[in-house]
């Protein structure tokens, strides 16, 4: 089983309902996934091979407040005439360690245009107040979305605008379910946000940056505060962009927000976690630095510039990172190691701020 380690994205280990920690990546012929055998560990089962022919090397993942984990991704498969057709597929998994749902499609915003949907980028997801709702860079370089009601019953692919995007859409929820959208473009990173849970998900004022490709991140770090975070396209640093809600004491979602350096220099998308440490709010990243390690900085939620300090650990890897808290209230750093096989370290009981125990493999 050829496990697909470059994934560009974080968000691939998740707490269930029951407390157990699950870990999917893409691999040939679908995604595998790892599971606790109860909550905090430390075995595993897996990998397991959730069968998709035709998924592409791109994995984007979402939960509900519920716990329910969506995963989606772009398909491609040959025709009886040797043409290719290009879709977006997602399945649903209610319960960690059983079988998902069937892979269903959502089709392509280009609709039968094969041409123009084999150029689509790689999807994004999150779940609001209503439900799941998907984007993706377009043929055009602009970007689209599909949004689910409360019924299930997807609606059509709306056009959001946007221009010269590159892949690496990243969106996020607040625990409130109110979206925000970011994508990478040439000269600028571009933003979509809903003002209210449910509502529209609507342009805001670009940012003017120079984003790399698959780099970037949207992550909760507070009640209603989404922070995202990109990499400059020329020396890797990482930046950041604190996005607040647009009621909070009348803001205006139009002004232009100040971006900040993170410190730090390394490849791909940043994880994100915002828990409590030592009786404080705080926001937990850890990224692929540029010696391959993994590497993990802690600062006080809401001031994010401040993670400067960043504590390099553990074995070289491949692709991003990915962080969570576990059923025993710890945080726990997980990485895919050159192997394709799943590691794990997690917060030791006791000591003050994050000291990370003993890597495992699963």
């Amino acid at each position: 089983m050829a496990v697909r380690t470059a994934t560009p994205v974080t968000g691939w280990l998740l707490r269930g309902s029951d407390g157990r920690l699950t870990a999917y990546a893409p691999a040939e012929g679908g995604v595998v996934r790892w599971t606790e055998t109860r909550p905090g560990g430390p075995e595993w089962t897996g990998p397991e091979l959730l069968a998709v022919p035709g998924l592409e090397a791109c994995l984007s993942i979402a939960q509900s407040p519920q716990g329910y984990v969506y995963l989606v991704g772009v398909r491609q498969r040959e025709t009886e005439t040797g043409e290719v057709d290009t879709d977006i597929v997602y399945a649903t998994q209610f319960q960690p360690g059983r079988p998902p749902t069937n892979w269903r499609s959502i089709g392509s915003p280009h609709g039968p245009d094969r041409q123009r949907s084999a150029q689509l980028g790689v999807p994004t997801a999150a779940v609001d107040s209503t439900g799941l709702q998907v984007f993706v860079r377009n043929s055009g370089g602009g970007v689209c979305g599909r949004r689910q009601d409360a019924r299930g019953i997807w609606g059509p692919w709306t056009d959001m605008k946007g221009s010269h995007v590159l892949d690496g859409l990243t969106a996020a929820a607040t625990p409130s379910g109110r979206i925000e959208l970011l994508a990478p473009a040439s000269e600028f990173v571009l933003r979509w946000r809903q003002e209210q849970p449910g509502g529209p998900v609507r342009r805001v004022r670009n940012i003017p940056a120079k984003p790399g490709a698959c780099s970037a991140t949207a992550g909760v770090t507070g009640e209603d505060r989404i922070t995202h975070f990109w990499r400059d396209a020329v020396d890797g640093e990482l930046h950041t962009l604190a996005a607040e809600v647009a009621a909070e004491a009348g803001g205006d979602a139009d002004a232009e927000p100040a971006t900040a350096s993170v410190g730090g220099t390394g490849s791909g998308p940043v994880a994100v976690l915002h828990t409590v440490l030592d009786g404080h709010e705080c926001t937990v990243l850890a990224q692929r630095a540029a010696s391959g390690l993994p590497a993990v900085a802690v600062c006080p939620s809401g001031d994010e510039t401040l993670a400067a300090q960043w504590s390099e650990t553990g074995e070289e890897c491949a692709g991003a990172p990915a962080l969570a808290v576990d059923g025993n209230g710890r945080v726990t750093v997980a990485v895919l190691g050159l192997d394709g096989r799943l590691r794990v370290a997690r917060q030791r009981a006791g000591a003050r701020g994050l000291t990370l125990g003993k890597w495992q493999r699963a």
